[in-house]
């Protein structure tokens, strides 16, 4: 099993690098793909909360590259400085993007629900899982039960990657909706924020199946012990 977990781990690795490299060539691309009706990102997200009966999420920029992302806990949109100024293809679908977030929210999406109950449980988890894990791993011929707690932790963030797949392509799915029926984008600028939200939906794939592969990892290591 080691071997082989090595040989998927590498694999896993590579498709990651694959994938990152070409949603990162196709923000660039879809970047300069500017629009024709000249809406910002902040107009983008914006309209949409507006067109969805949501008054209550402020829509602010923050600092950094691939920063975007919803709170639920304050309501707030938060777009990087390129997608909040920018007017192009890619502004315009991660702007929606973050905007079916908030809609979700204000739905009760299930999948949103669940997790946003997972997160402090993932938040604490992330603090202690691989020392304990490094731990069992070491004392598994004498105290195995501290690997199986760590194993228990791990599944915990794997659950989470797996939950957040769903709620990705739920909020794309939304993003797109909206933008075609509101004609906010012409065929072109529409094909390519579709193309650049498939992407960015398949890097969330890959570290879930990395996850998923990591803990049957674990689970043969504690498995195999009396070997």
């Amino acid at each position: 099993m080691g071997m082989s977990y090595m040989i998927l781990a590498g694999l896993i690795m590579l498709v990651s690098w694959l994938i990152s490299n070409q949603l990162k060539n196709k923000f660039e691309k879809y970047s300069k793909l500017h629009l024709q009706n000249g809406m910002s990102g902040q107009e983008i997200a914006e309209k949409m909360l507006a067109d969805h009966g949501i008054r209550d999420v402020k829509v602010i920029s923050v600092a950094g590259q691939l920063t975007d992302h919803y709170n639920p806990v304050d309501k707030t949109v938060n777009l990087s400085e390129a997608v909040f100024n920018q007017r192009n293809a890619a502004a315009a679908a991660v702007a929606a993007h973050e905007c079916g977030h908030a809609v979700q929210h204000a739905t009760a999406y299930s999948w949103l629900t669940l997790r946003s109950q997972l997160v402090p449980v993932v938040n604490v988890a992330s603090s202690y899982m691989q020392w304990i894990l490094i731990a069992g791993i070491l004392m598994i011929k004498t105290f195995p039960s501290l690997l199986l707690i760590g194993i228990v932790i791990f599944a915990a963030t794997t659950l989470f990657s797996i939950v957040t797949l769903p709620v990705e392509y739920d909020a794309s799915n939304r993003a797109l909706a909206w933008l075609e029926n509101k004609r906010m984008l012409n065929q072109q600028e529409h094909a390519g924020a579709k193309d650049a939200l498939k992407w960015a939906a398949r890097t969330y794939v890959v570290a879930a199946l990395g996850s998923i592969a990591t803990l049957m990892y674990y689970v043969s290591i504690y498995m195999g012990r009396r070997n």
